[in-house]
């Protein structure tokens, strides 16, 4: 299926898995760009099977790969490699995030690329980037969340945590996207056509990311500890129970704020006129005394009460709600964010890409079954009906597709 949009016409090459380089070529997919989804035949990207949870499909898969075009390719056959090459001469951009010298091994490498394929821009996405002592080592987002000192500003003091979603790869794939498009834009402008090469670590985006808390550390040498729902920057800025069992979130950000708050929302003149917290960095010293006011006030009254208050002081709020109830969220059904996307298991639904643009609404491409796409788009490279057959032979190319979303089985696995 060819989505339409800004970067129609773009097509991007993805030897891809997990979440980091999924997530950049579906961003670009959303935009509108053709991504070959490169996958081998033996159950192409692990991601595919880290559940079953949407119609027999994974969670992951599902979220990070519609918009995309599955073709299942054996590299380890030279008429293998020969196909990915065909692909590459058409090419704008080739995204990879296979092991720590994989392409390498497969002359599919930066250098190799630009030699062969100058106008294809090649990125590499890795766990801890070129050069280093922990350049072969494998990563995933905990590890490197751990490595990059994520954790230890997420969770309780002596509790460490693990932020929810991967932040490290999906800002990865973020950062990825974006080095592609900027690049475009270049070349567009009447820059080089020769590609140069783009490589993004899990690693360096975390860090980057990381800003504040290494920054702080960096210049007081000291590691502010995580406070859960709190922040160690601003006080008060936390979770609450209400009088009706429910989560309320409170904060603010400078001291105008801090005056509405202590007034108009929890009725406390006493607090505001204290010297002690007339400043946010008083404040945080003085934390745990805020903190039992807020506390004290939240418990006898409702949660709707409480917001309203706190809107009409102008203080900002919200309700903690978990996944399943933000599934059923009435701001994204008033706004009509969901959308139906295919996939060879049925029709879902999903949520639209961030960006609103005015006049037009971005793609919500099918999410693809492996190897779905093979015989379509290499039949749109020049291979006819006979050369496919060949191929598949040889075991250069994945089985035919039935439409279940799996491949019927090989001779091989019949007998």
């Amino acid at each position: 299926m060819c989505v339409t949009g800004p970067l129609s016409g773009i097509t991007v090459v993805a030897m891809e898995q997990a979440v980091s380089a999924p997530m950049c070529t579906r961003v670009l997919a959303d935009f509108g760009a053709r991504i070959i989804k490169i996958e081998n035949p033996d159950g192409g990207d692990f991601a595919r099977s880290y559940d079953d949870v949407v119609n027999g499909m994974a969670a992951h898969f599902v979220w990070a790969n519609r918009g995309k075009h599955s073709v299942t390719l054996n590299l380890k056959s030279p008429a293998g490699m020969d196909v990915l090459h065909r692909l590459l001469d058409d090419a704008d951009a080739f995204v990879c995030n296979l092991a720590p010298g994989a392409t390498d091994r497969l002359g599919l490498g930066p250098q190799d690329l630009q030699r062969r394929h100058p106008r294809v821009i090649p990125v590499q996405i890795d766990g801890y980037g070129a050069g280093g002592p922990l350049s072969g080592k494998r990563a995933y987002d905990l590890l490197v969340q751990a490595e990059s000192g994520s954790c230890a500003t997420t969770g309780h003091p002596g509790m460490p945590a693990k932020p929810g979603p991967p932040v490290a790869d999906i800002t990865t794939g973020l950062y990825s996207a974006l080095s592609i498009l900027a690049l475009l834009v270049g070349r567009a402008g009447g820059g080089d056509d020769a590609a140069p090469a783009v490589s993004v670590s899990l690693f360096d985006t975390m860090t980057d990311i990381m800003g504040y808390p290494l920054t702080y550390a960096q210049h007081s040498g000291i590691d502010r500890q995580p406070l859960g729902m709190g922040s160690p920057a601003v006080a008060p800025y936390g979770a609450y129970g209400t009088r009706d069992g429910q989560t309320v979130v409170l904060g603010t950000t400078n001291d105008r704020e801090w005056q509405r708050f202590a007034r108009d929302v929890i009725d406390r003149p006493d607090l505001a006129d204290d010297p002690r917290l007339a400043t946010n960095v008083q404040r945080c010293v003085h934390r745990d005394e805020i903190d039992v006011a807020i506390e004290s006030w939240c418990a006898q009254n409702d949660l709707d009460d409480i917001q309203r208050t706190a809107d009409a002081a102008g203080i900002g709020n919200s309700r903690f709600n978990t996944p399943s109830e933000v599934v059923n969220h009435r701001h994204l059904a008033v706004r009509d964010r969901w959308r139906p996307v295919h996939t060879p298991h049925g029709e879902i639904t999903a949520l639209l890409p961030p960006p609103i643009i005015a006049g037009h609404e971005l793609g919500m491409g099918a999410v693809p079954g492996l190897g779905e796409h093979t015989d379509t788009v290499l039949t749109e490279f020049g291979y006819s009906r006979t050369e496919l057959a060949a191929l598949r032979d040889m075991g250069a190319i994945g089985p035919a597709f039935t439409g279940s979303g799996e491949h019927p089985p090989t001779t091989k696995e019949q007998t």
